[in-house]
């Protein structure tokens, strides 16, 4: 992330994504495939790490093998195979979604998975309790403990759609795109930006 100033003087917190061309690899349609749907792939992949059916299916589209390949149902740009599709799409102040997969934490407590303040004061023979999270449940009635309880565990590393950012800038020489606001995923991530 970063930030930028507009012509009003005004800060705004961006992110900066690289967005490369997609190359259309497949174009399905309702007669041959029962529905429209385009197949856009990205970033080359060696050929010696390609199957037989990934080099012949690329082919067709007259370009390398790709590592990440995505369809789009019901796409209204026409395009035909092998063609790009680039930032043009897009223009300054368009309202995206951003979908990404967020940063992996590992296993956490309930402090910092569910935000719970521990349990407060440290006197009254309060023993290295701060952080722990306390009951979870009756004794005889229920005698279990109830689904959804907020627990430790495995935290980030969830698949999450952000609405509402805009598109601040466009560097179409770079292929760079400014996003106001964060995206989810580490650096170097795969994202899918839509309308």
């Amino acid at each position: 992330m970063t930030s930028i100033f507009g012509t009003d003087g005004k800060q705004t917190a961006v992110t900066i994504i690289e967005a490369a061309p997609n190359v259309v690899t497949q174009v399905k349609t309702k007669e041959s495939d029962g529905y429209n749907a385009l197949q856009l792939a990205l970033g080359d992949k060696n050929e010696k790490h390609s199957t037989k059916s990934e080099l012949n299916h690329f082919a067709k589209a007259q370009t390398a093998a790709k590592k990440f390949v995505k369809e789009f149902r019901d796409y209204s740009i026409e395009k035909t195979l092998g063609e790009t599709i680039s930032l043009d799409i897009f223009a300054e102040g368009d309202d995206v979604e951003v979908i990404g997969t967020t940063k992996g934490k590992g296993f956490q407590g309930v402090v910092k998975r569910h935000g719970f303040s521990g349990v407060g004061e440290a006197t009254h023979g309060q023993h290295d309790r701060s952080r722990a999270p306390g009951s979870i449940g009756g004794s005889s009635y229920p005698a279990r403990v109830f689904k959804g309880m907020r627990m430790a565990g495995r935290m980030g590393g969830d698949r999450v759609k952000l609405k509402g950012l805009k598109v601040v800038k466009i560097f179409a020489e770079k292929n760079y795109i400014l996003i106001s606001g964060s995206v989810p995923g580490h650096n170097g991530s795969i994202v899918l930006i839509q309308k």
